[in-house]
This record gives structure tokens, sequence and C-alpha cells, in this order.
């Protein structure tokens, strides 16, 4: 039900052009705790559970295309899938008490799903060790991980990341909504292709209105006014 929710909004947020930022945050100990066991050993239907699993890996790369950024607010645990949302998220803010696992290897279930994202955001050593073993990271670890941007106090968090998200916010909409796409399909590319497709986006970022009134802006020392287009 809950992925089932998060593609709901998901899909509401792309289709809204005045949401700029989507903040991923929840209520309670944990920010997610990834699958529930109970669920997943109530059937013994394969399909059933590569239908789980696709869900899943649906919602995650819907917040890739999104074009919005989106940013985890971490205030708790985050586990498996949960510890998944947060590598698959565009930035990532956590508290000083916020942990990180994927566990399912101590319940004979490699976290494939998660090495997805996990193995994209991080060195693969350190992804691996916590695929292989399970243990629990501390929110400074996974700040030297790459897994999260910022780590803040409990009382600050919000704080925080309203903050990173309004300056992401104050940015022209049309250079991040060309830009994010570019980040991502080039990762997959070969130095040559990645700077031929980079370099097509740059020119057509410089051919819009965005672009001149922001360089403009810069030359005569005032703030830009984005028109999106």
């Amino acid at each position: 039900q809950l992925l089932s929710e998060l593609q709901a909004n998901l899909d509401e947020v792309a289709k809204d052009d005045s949401v700029r930022v989507l903040i991923i945050d929840a209520r309670g100990k944990a920010f997610c705790a990834g699958h529930d066991l109970k669920e997943m050993r109530s059937s013994e239907d394969r399909a059933f559970h590569q239908a789980l699993f696709q869900q899943c890996g649906a919602v995650m790369q819907t917040i890739a295309n999104l074009p919005q950024p989106v940013i985890a607010q971490v205030n708790g645990i985050a586990t498996a899938a949960g510890c998944q949302l947060v590598a698959q998220c565009d930035l990532a803010v956590a508290t000083d008490v916020s942990r990180f696992a994927v566990s399912g290897i101590n319940v004979g279930l490699f976290c494939s799903t998660p090495a997805v994202a996990l193995s994209r955001n991080m060195h693969r050593k350190h992804a691996m060790k916590m695929l292989l073993t399970g243990d629990f990271i501390d929110a400074a670890t996974a700040l030297e991980y790459g897994l999260v941007n910022t780590v803040t106090s409990v009382e600050d968090i919000e704080k925080e990341t309203q903050l990173l998200a309004e300056k992401i916010a104050s940015k022209s909409p049309l250079a991040i909504q060309l830009g994010k796409p570019m980040f991502y399909k080039q990762l997959n590319m070969g130095l040559d292709k990645a700077y031929e497709f980079a370099g097509d986006t740059m020119a057509c970022n410089m051919d819009s209105e965005d672009a001149r009134e922001g360089i403009d802006a810069f030359i005569q020392k005032r703030k830009p006014t984005w028109r999106g287009c």
C-alpha cells in the first residue's frame, strides 16, 4: 500500500509545475523500514514476489525520472528498501541519530534491488560491505560513504532540509528540468557519448530565455527573474 501511495503521489508531483522541489520524510522512529516481511511470506508464488519488487523498482525509477529534485529527509532508521529510497533520492539530509542498513542478508535474502541504488551512489566496496554484512552504519559513516549529503541534529533537520530545498527552488526550473535527466542518462554512457550528450543539453539550455536572463542578470549585477522557458 505504501508503494502504491508513493507512486501515486510522485505521479501527481510530476504533473505539477508549481512544485519545484520534493521532500520525502516520515513521522515516527523510522524513516522507512523497507518491505513488510510478513507480507513477503504471505505467498510463495514467485510472480507475487516479482510484482512486489518490480513495483518498488518502478517507484525508484520514477524518482530518478521526476522533473523535480527529490530530497530524503531522514530522521530515524532506513533499512533495506528504505535505505534504497535514501540512495535513490537526488539528495539526502539525515539526523545525527539516523542509522542505515540493507539487512536482508540477515534473514537469508540478499538485498538485490537496494543494491541497484547503493551501487550507483556509493563506492562499490562500501556498498558490498553493507550488503554482505547487514550491519547498520551511523549517519557520520553514511556521510563519509556518500549516502547522504548533510548530517544535522533532530531539532534542525526540517530547517536544514527546507533551506536546501529553497536554495534549489531559487534556481531556473528549466535548467534543472534539463540538467537532472542529463546527469542520470550520461552515467551509463561512454566518455565520448557523455560529452556529446552533455554538450547538446547545454546548447539547448543556452537557447532558453532563462539562460539569457541569468547571464544578463549576472552582468548587470541583479537577481534574475526566471520564466521557466
